[in-house]
């Protein structure tokens, strides 16, 4: 294994892009690699975007590969992800496209390489605890575009061998980089979307590749069960959702719950989606290991949500507790919450519904 040999996660971006080309700089043996997970019609991750690549690699004269991951993508990502929804819950795809693709398959591919490190686009910083000569995963300093949030799964063993060259950097510092070393990526605007959902139509996408599984028409109904209207899948909604319910009622009612058992959307005034507590499962651990119980952290239950004081109480089995200090709104099975200490990512793991 070569130390100064990184393979960099190419997406054909302005990120991954300045992130090659600062390693480059910093006198690395750098070797970019794009995975071609999605289609053409992609925003991410496509052929196209692939060529992106090749052309910044030639322009910083570094070995270039493409490797075809499209089927695994499909069976690791894509249809869990219409699998979740038909189940009533709100998946987050991009923390899974993490772990497995953007790290686990490329760090196979850097050994095979003969590197020992992989480097990546993301706004995330990799500290060490001097006290235990450990790595920490840390947020990006740029509070816009921090993308600690799904890399909370990421293990110790990881961590030491990822670079993330921009977590020291705000946006508009890596597209003037990327202006001043005549990348062609420079202004390519960045994709807001799951790179598989074409225009933000979920529901669509889950249809086309599960039509035998939709649930078809349904109730909405209130928490007292009610019944206000119906829907026409379940898998057209979300927790938290106000918008498009099809209802005309005298206050705004939003998506408390969904019950795919009878194929029900349970709708709610504001006041009532508030919850003292979370349940989760699947927890991963930074550092290894969990904190002891009762530890105080603040937990983002959506990647744009404002950090929550609360406190920790881990169990057997990967399952987490979390108690908030005050209650929140709209917690959502299938997200994630994930735990901070200052800067420090701790954890997360996968929201299952409020505490009882």
């Amino acid at each position: 294994m070569s130390a100064g040999r990184i393979v960099v996660g190419m997406s054909g971006g302005v990120d991954s892009s300045v992130a090659a080309a600062l390693l480059v700089e910093a006198g690395h043996e750098v070797i970019g690699v794009t995975m071609h997970l999605a289609g053409s019609d992609s925003r991410c991750c496509s052929l196209d975007d692939a060529e992106d690549a090749r052309r910044v690699a030639d322009r910083l004269g570094i070995r270039f590969y493409v490797a075809n991951y499209k089927d695994r993508f499909r069976e690791e990502v894509i249809l869990p992800f219409a699998d979740a929804y038909l189940a009533g819950r709100t998946p987050i795809p991009c923390v899974v496209c993490n772990r497995r693709f953007k790290f686990h398959h490329l760090m196979e591919r850097a050994h095979a390489l003969g590197a020992d490190a992989v480097a990546t686009g993301h706004y995330a910083r990799i500290g060490t605890d001097p006290e235990h000569n450990a790595p920490r995963l840390l947020r990006g300093v740029d509070p816009a575009k921090d993308q600690s949030y799904f890399l909370f799964d990421l293990a110790p063993e990881q961590l030491r061998r990822i670079r993330f060259p921009l977590g020291g950097l705000r946006k508009q510092e890596v597209r003037e980089k990327a202006r001043k070393m005549g990348l062609g990526t420079a202004e390519k605007p960045e994709s807001q979307e799951i790179c598989f959902v074409p225009q933000g139509d979920y529901a669509r996408v889950v249809e086309e590749l599960r039509p035998a599984g939709l649930p078809g028409e349904g109730e909405i109904v209130d928490t007292h069960g009610a019944v206000l209207g119906r829907h026409g899948g379940i898998h057209h909604f979300t927790v938290g959702q106000r918008k498009g319910l099809g209802l005309s009622t005298s206050e705004p009612l939003y998506v408390q719950a969904l019950d795919p058992g009878r194929n029900r959307v349970v709708v709610a005034r504001a006041e009532e989606l508030g919850s003292g507590g979370a349940h989760l499962s699947g927890a991963s651990w930074t550092r290894g290991e969990p904190p002891p119980a009762g530890q105080p952290a603040l937990v983002k239950i959506r990647y744009r949500h404002e950090a929550a004081p609360a406190k920790l109480v881990p169990g057997a089995g990967g399952f987490v507790d979390v108690h908030f200090e005050e209650p929140v709104r709209a917690l959502a099975p299938g997200q994630a919450g994930v735990f901070y200490l200052g800067e420090e990512v701790l954890g997360g793991g996968w929201i299952d519904g409020p505490l009882s």
